[in-house]
């Protein structure tokens, strides 16, 4: 269990950051980059769910996925070198991604079939689903640039759960614009 006395330690104000595993990275490392933009999403989610108390079952989705967001961050965090460590990190595990896509599909079934892709928008609860949905996508890139990177390794669940909550984020947003009836859809050259 994570224990915080003392919020402020003064031992980044070289500019780097302790990773969970105890090695320091420069803050603007892509490491660093990459669970810093998923605490972004997280927190982009956060924002969303002040308008979805009227949708319960979104609701809950939404936490559970917050949740899931400080594991991926701390997975991120601890980062795999190939050596056993000394105690059991906490990683992503199949299970998350299966249920985040039990989540999508069951979101989608009661979705309107789309005819144009969709603007961000319609109710500030979707609004704000759109926003975590292009940081989730950011925080995608970073955690591919970052897999390439030789010597880092990031997880296929990790990789796997950030690519869903993207498309979760994508679902959920039209399930809050009243299951779809009220996306706002692109209309190819409208303004031409």
């Amino acid at each position: 269990m994570v224990k915080l006395n003392k919020i402020y330690t003064k031992t980044g104000d070289d500019g780097t950051t302790g990773l969970v595993s105890g090695p320091r990275r420069a803050k603007d490392d892509l490491r660093v980059e990459a669970y810093g933009t998923i605490d972004e999403a997280n927190s982009a989610i956060g924002l969303a769910r002040l308008h979805t108390p009227g949708l319960p079952e979104l609701d809950a989705m939404l936490m559970s996925i917050q949740n899931d967001l400080f594991d991926l961050g701390a997975d991120l965090a601890t980062p795999d070198t190939g050596e056993p460590p000394a105690y059991e990190p906490l990683r992503i595990v199949e299970a998350q991604v299966a249920r985040v896509e039990r989540d999508i599909d069951q979101l989608n079934a009661g979705l309107e079939p789309l005819t144009s892709f969709v603007l961000p928008g319609g109710s500030p609860a979707a609004a704000q689903l759109h926003l975590a949905r292009t940081i989730a996508r950011r925080a995608e890139r970073l955690m591919v640039a970052l897999a390439r990177t030789d010597g880092e390794i990031v997880s296929e669940p990790a990789r796997k759960y950030v690519n869903r909550l993207s498309d979760f984020l994508f679902v959920a947003a039209r399930h809050a614009n009243d299951r779809g009836h009220a996306d706002v859809l692109w209309v190819p050259g409208k303004n031409r």
